[in-house]
């Protein structure tokens, strides 16, 4: 009898034991996903089906697919995005942990949920993100989040977290993908044809001039003031006002990033916002040099919105082509003959050793030439590059005295105009290493459960 009881016990114990186990096996999380850089975790919330496809998805070619692998590598190919244009380093260093959690879509316009959570010393950061979604929304909470965590690494965990403007991340995210010359975002296969994954955005191709789309709107529509962009409506957030505000946030960052340490200002404001109470107090303390009040905003934009309409230097050359075309206006072609006898060889020299090395006329000549070739090449470079041109149209006029001064007039000596090349120079070299760094490697590591 007692025998009899123990076996029962016995097998009663083991089908719990096998019951509890296939139920703890039923509930442990999916495998997350990890970015190359460890930034950003991927996770599913709820399973999602491959073969269930909503009729939406496959007639707006503006919805984007997500999928974690892929949406690991977007993430990291928009932070370095994101920070070229700011002026940051594409390995510098982050901060808060961001978690990207996927569930299925339940309409195509489903809004994304951003959480700031403290952790220890630092914040963390909670994307809830529907697996299909429109381009400009995806977009728009990856910038969110970035500049989130570049603003909140100052704020102490025991506060609040930093609100960012909407007009910030919405110029930037719309200025990224406006401007890349690789797809940033990336979506899953959309169909298969003779075996091979067609994916739709990898199959589009975006235009050479960053700002061709924001320059057709608001050639139809007026732009937006500052104070409106300061407080967009839902109706706004989401396009529905045939793009006015999206355009007018693009080109509105676009030129801010342009002024005289446009981006360093820009980082400025975003390290300043815990110690704010609003954003508008932390960006006129970091712009203070431009701007003393709000009027001068709005001045200084309208006159932007002006130049902008009436100016169509036609499309923008991509970064490589850009940095060949500076490159070529910045070199010095000489014929360099190495005995008395031989044929002359064709060489570049710097502007710094032709004013080293040649009379003050042939100088002269020299820079004539190349102030000529800069201001040909100047509207159609790459953003990043365009305030380093700048400064050498700057340098090459001071050294030439300006071209209402005399031929030989040189206010600006030759010892300090290489003071000055040399300093663009490195400026120079900085921007085309973060430029060229730009494109991440399709890395992704798995993460055990």
């Amino acid at each position: 009898m007692n025998r009899s009881r123990t076996l029962r016990a016995l097998v009663v114990g083991l089908l719990t034991f096998l019951a509890a186990a296939r139920g703890q096996t039923s509930f442990s999380p999916p495998a997350a996903t990890s970015s190359v850089s460890g930034q950003f975790i991927v996770s599913v919330t709820s399973p999602i089906n491959p073969y269930f496809r909503r009729a939406e998805a496959g007639t707006n070619t503006d919805l984007l697919r997500l999928e974690p692998s892929l949406l690991a590598v977007s993430a990291e190919r928009f932070k370095v995005a994101l920070w070229t244009q700011i002026g940051m380093a594409a390995n510098a260093p982050w901060n808060g942990k961001i978690f990207l959690a996927l569930h299925p879509a339940r309409t195509a316009d489903e809004d994304v949920v951003i959480a700031a959570q403290p952790f220890i010393r630092t914040w963390n950061y909670r994307v809830e993100l529907p697996d299909l979604i429109p381009r400009n929304r995806c977009a728009r909470a990856f910038s969110t989040v970035l500049l989130l965590e570049l603003a909140n690494r100052n704020a102490p965990v025991s506060g609040r977290s930093s609100v960012v403007p909407a007009w910030l991340a919405d110029g930037l995210a719309r200025q990224i993908l406006e401007a890349a010359e690789t797809k940033v975002i990336l979506s899953a296969p959309n169909k298969t044809i003779d075996g091979l994954a067609q994916t739709r955005l990898e199959e589009k191709r975006r235009g050479l001039d960053s700002l061709a789309a924001a320059r057709r709107t608001l050639q139809n529509y007026p732009a937006l003031t500052f104070e409106q962009m300061s407080w967009p409506t839902d109706a706004q957030l989401n396009g529905n006002d045939d793009g006015v505000y999206l355009a007018s946030a693009q080109l509105f960052v676009h030129d801010l990033l342009a002024l005289k340490n446009g981006a360093a200002n820009v980082r400025a404001m975003l390290a300043q916002l815990p110690s704010h109470e609003n954003w508008q107090s932390a960006f006129f303390a970091a712009f203070r040099e431009n701007f003393q009040r709000p009027l001068d905003v709005e001045k200084w934009w309208a006159l932007r919105v002006v130049a902008f309409a009436a100016r169509a230097p036609g499309p923008q050359w991509t970064s490589v082509v850009s940095r060949e075309k500076l490159d070529a206006a910045l070199a010095v072609p000489v014929d360099v003959r190495y005995a008395s006898n031989s044929l002359p060889v064709y060489a570049e020299i710097s502007l710094q050793s032709a004013l080293q090395n040649f009379p003050a006329e042939r100088q002269a000549e020299i820079f004539r030439t190349k102030l000529r070739d800069l201001e040909l090449i100047q509207l159609r470079l790459t953003p990043p590059l365009a305030p380093v041109a700048a400064g050498y149209h700057q340098a090459f006029t001071d050294f030439l005295g300006g071209p209402k001064k005399g031929f030989f007039h040189r206010p600006a000596s030759a010892s300090a105009t290489i003071k000055k090349l040399d300093l663009l120079d490195a400026q120079r070299r900085d921007v085309e290493a973060r430029l060229k760094a730009s494109e991440l490697p399709l890395n992704v590591n798995r993460l055990a459960p």
